[in-house]
């Protein structure tokens, strides 16, 4: 039964899985895109969502509140830097995960996780939505059709 289980363990103990998680989230604001497993993609971003919301407000207590999750000076001082400044005005939702498919040696079901913001060749690709100029139906041409007929009508 599932009773109180609020979080995937992930098949270890809380010292363990809080070193990895620290360890993954470092590695991920390092490098902005990780290759995991789905199980550990999904507890990363529950892990590391709420530190990029807190490093929006740059203050002492932030910053110690976050280096005290990721124990990764260099990591914490990117995070507040580069990443924050970006993503300043996101409500939310910060990390993308995307299914790569099954690991070789054991099946497991991959992951890409990357922040959102950060993603150059998606951002480069997204099409960028012009304002239409014209409908279907032309309304030009009905305007400038009376405008037409009403000189022939005074003539």
């Amino acid at each position: 039964m599932r009773h109180n289980k609020s979080f995937n363990h992930l098949g270890r103990q809380s010292g363990h899985r809080k070193a990895m998680l620290a360890n993954m989230a470092s590695s991920l604001i390092l490098h902005k895109r990780i290759e995991t497993t789905v199980a550990k993609a999904k507890a990363l971003k529950m892990y590391l969502e709420p530190l990029v919301t807190k490093s929006k407000d740059d203050s002492t207590h932030s910053r110690r509140v976050v280096f005290s999750y990721l124990k990764d000076k260099y990591a914490v001082a990117e995070l507040f830097r580069t990443i924050a400044p970006k993503i300043a005005d996101r409500p939310g939702g910060y990390l993308r995960i995307l299914h790569t498919g099954f690991r070789q040696g054991d099946g497991s079901e991959m992951a890409l996780v990357e922040f959102v913001d950060f993603n150059e060749a998606a951002l480069a690709s997204a099409p960028k939505k012009e304002a239409k100029k014209t409908t279907r139906r032309s309304r030009a041409k009905k305007a400038e059709a009376p405008a037409e007929e009403a000189p022939k009508a005074e003539e």
